[in-house]
């Protein structure tokens, strides 16, 4: 893998590049399309393709339960599996770790958790992690990590949970980049390494230094949008991003609303994964320029204009009311939700071609102009100042 960097808006600056990969290369700032279990629900890979992604997330945890690593090694890889010609970034299951934590246990060697399909105990460590990875066959493998929730009602507890989580990291980072390159995957697929912390940025910039004292391609920031509120993700990547080497791709793991990723991207991040689009898309919810629509709610019974007019996504092309939506929706139809997905990733895509099209002319105001959905606090109260 290799990233090239074509414009850089200062240290601590957003940033446009392109990332190259054995299956294909794709321009920086990037949003990622969750592919969960090998698919993104409701929509073809060719689907996915027209709303402009380049890259898609597969998710190893999923992936090790079913269909398991030894068949996927026998289909000829993820991208043979399901027909994605395309790059794969793969996580590491670490957070998975963290959302199902009411069935796991966690330990210096790794998690032992229980299969929620069978109830078998399976043990996930840093190399099983990885070795999954190697099988899946992803362009791009995430260290397996500690990833601890944020606050709590003991605070003192939770800051010594962080560390722990931080500390922790390191090590298994270590074993993972040995087992990674003792295995000769180096050339074929790029390893990235996770930055922890918590909200403490003192454990953050030490967390940034252990972990990139390892010449890997690429560095994440993880264990933030997990329950902390907005202003603390702001100022955690603000505070991270720039730490963290220009020459290689800084990716922010699991934050999605078009607002975050903008705030982050003008920190300096390059790539952005996350549900929202595609989960919100199924449970009724339009992602538009100017904010959130949610579908079931009666005022868009006899709403007979489009999701919006400015789209070119199938939805939006087609001339699909949000009438006709709010119908599907309230009928449970499954058109309903292929209609939101491929409209809302469509939506993400035109969000993040928009800002890369931005950031080195750095036309904000114009720019927030077309996204109002991205307006944070700062550039409202600079709006409101310059009425």
């Amino acid at each position: 893998m290799k990233f090239e960097l074509h414009h850089a808006s200062g240290p601590a600056g957003p940033r446009t590049g392109t990332v190259h990969t054995p299956h294909g290369s794709f321009p920086t700032p990037a949003f990622m399309t969750v592919g969960t279990q090998g698919t993104v629900k409701g929509v073809t890979p060719e689907q996915v393709r027209a709303t402009g992604a380049g890259i898609l997330l597969g998710n190893t945890y999923h992936l090790l339960l079913r269909p398991g690593p030894e068949l996927l090694e026998r289909a000829g890889g993820l991208h043979r599996f399901m027909r994605w010609d395309g790059p794969i970034l793969t996580d590491s299951g670490g957070f998975q770790v963290f959302s199902l934590g009411h069935i796991n246990r966690i330990g210096e060697d790794g998690v032992v958790f229980k299969n929620p399909l069978n109830g078998d105990l399976v043990d996930l460590t840093p190399e099983r992690s990885i070795a999954t990875q190697h099988a899946i066959g992803g362009d791009i493998l995430m260290a397996f990590d500690d990833c601890p929730p944020a606050g709590g009602d003991d605070p003192a507890a939770a800051r010594e949970r962080s560390k722990l989580a931080m500390e922790r990291t390191h090590r298994w980072l270590d074993r993972c980049v040995a087992f990674h390159r003792g295995r000769g995957r180096d050339g074929r697929q790029a390893l990235f390494g996770i930055v922890q912390g918590g909200t403490d940025e003192g454990d953050r910039a030490a967390c940034v230094e252990a972990v990139c004292s390892h010449d890997l391609p690429g560095y994440a920031i993880g264990g933030v949008a997990v329950g902390e509120d907005t202003a603390a993700i702001d100022r955690i990547v603000a505070h991270t991003a720039p730490l963290m080497p220009a020459d290689k791709p800084r990716y922010l793991m699991g934050v999605g609303y078009p607002r975050d990723i903008v705030a982050a991207v003008r920190s300096g991040v390059d790539l952005f994964d996350c549900v929202l689009p595609t989960r919100h898309g199924r449970s009724g919810h339009a992602f538009t320029a100017a904010g959130a629509l949610k579908l079931k709610n009666a005022p868009f019974r006899e709403d007979f204009a489009v999701l919006e007019d400015a789209c070119d996504c199938p939805a939006c092309v087609g001339g699909y009311t949000r009438a006709y939506l709010h119908h599907l929706v309230k009928c449970g139809e499954i058109l309903g939700g292929v209609l939101l997905t491929l409209h809302n990733l469509r939506l993400y895509q035109r969000l993040m071609a928009d800002l890369r099209a931005t950031i080195p002319g750095g036309r904000w105001d114009a720019f927030f102009s077309r996204w109002p959905c991205a307006i944070g606090p700062e550039e409202g109260q600079a709006a409101d100042e310059r009425r």
